[in-house]
């Protein structure tokens, strides 16, 4: 379980000690999450202080108010290690990196995190693209969803699959 001393507020990352046989890695993490820990109680070694067996059941219970509320019998099928492989594939996706997922994942061997990545397969590497010559309009198109590429004169190129 992470603990207080794990996360880094000044670098913006976490450390994540290895578990059966993985990688320790350090993993940046948004100045959102660095709010959301800083409005939690700091008079515990863990910032979640709840053992996994309650962190399971906490899962469980929401998964289920979710499922109702969406009358979606579907979301029963979510584990909380799906999210994991959910991770893995997205971040697959984006980068096209293999090597990259490997090592948020802490896998030692490439074949463990071809197993994450098989949840979807890629249909296309179609993209959007859009041009930016202002710093206002690079933001708007990061803020739609669109990726930096690179720069061809005083135009920033953009691109975001189809």
């Amino acid at each position: 379980m992470l603990k207080w001393t794990d996360f880094n507020f000044e670098n913006r990352s976490v450390d994540v000690t290895p578990e059966k046989g993985s990688e320790p890695r350090q993993l940046k993490i948004s100045n959102q999450v660095i709010a959301m820990l800083n409005s939690l109680p700091k008079d515990k070694e863990q910032p979640f202080g709840c053992s996994q067996i309650h962190f399971a059941r906490a899962f469980r219970k929401q998964r289920k108010k979710v499922a109702c509320n969406l009358k979606n019998d579907r979301i029963f099928k979510i584990h909380f290690h799906t999210l994991r492989h959910w991770k893995a594939t997205t971040e697959y996706a984006k980068t096209k990196d293999i090597l990259h997922v490997m090592k948020i994942l802490g896998h030692k061997n490439i074949q463990n995190t071809l197993v994450y990545t098989q949840l979807i397969t890629f249909k296309n590497d179609d993209f959007h693209s859009a041009t930016a010559k202002t710093v206002e309009d690079a933001q708007k198109l990061i803020e739609a969803g669109f990726e930096y590429v690179c720069e061809f004169g005083e135009v920033k190129i953009f691109r975001r699959r189809k």
